[in-house]
Formats: structure tokens, sequence, C-alpha cells
């Protein structure tokens, strides 16, 4: 039996089946909505992992007189150590500073407002 026909006698099968186009269905919505939990996930703990990047850059720059070409080595020793990700450059370093510097209060205030709001 030719590949289409085998294919088409398993789905008019399974069809048969009773129920089995609602499980089908229930099986792909779970996936789908496991995929979308899972990037939103990945997605939050990068923004929080660029953020933190940017504030341990900002932090050194004033603590430690850190001038801006270390931001440079960073980025060239990142790219190094990670060659399989992207979002180590020298402007993505510098935006994760920016935004570091932008919103490392808001953050620390979320945060506070957060605990006393539990107690």
């Amino acid at each position: 039996m030719p590949r289409d026909d085998k294919s088409k006698a398993l789905q008019r099968a399974a069809s048969d089946v009773i129920g089995y186009e609602n499980f089908l269905t229930e099986l792909k919505t779970r996936i789908s909505s496991a995929q979308l939990r899972a990037a939103i996930a990945v997605n939050k703990e990068l923004v929080l992992l660029y953020w933190q990047i940017g504030g341990d850059i900002l932090n050194r720059q004033q603590q430690q007189s850190w001038g801006a070409k270390v931001i440079n080595r960073l980025a060239a020793d990142l790219q190094k150590a990670f060659p399989e990700m992207k979002g180590f450059s020298l402007r993505n370093l510098k935006y994760m500073r920016a935004f570091a510097e932008a919103y490392g209060r808001l953050g620390v205030a979320t945060t506070q407002s957060n605990s006393t709001c539990v107690d």
C-alpha cells in the first residue's frame, strides 16, 4: 500500500475511535499552552538577567571608576565565552546599562512596595 494510502487509512481509523478528535484537540491546546508558558518564563528570566548585568556594570563604573572601555572588553569576553548566544555585543551591553539606570530605582521601589503590602 502506498504511503499516502496508509496515512489516509490511519486517519480514518483514528477518527473512528470514540473521543479521539477531542483528545487530540485537548493535547494540541495543552502543548501550545506549555510552549507559550515556557517562552514567557524564558523571556522573563532574560529580561531580569539583562537588568542585573546592566546594574552590575553601572555599579562597577560608579564605585570602581571603570571606564567605558571596560564594556568593550566585557562584550568581547562574553561573546567568546558564549559564542552560541546573541545579545552580548557592545551595543547590547550599553542598552543593558541604560535599562538598569532607567529602571533600577523602579525595580527596588516595586520590590519594597510589594513587601510592605504583604505585611
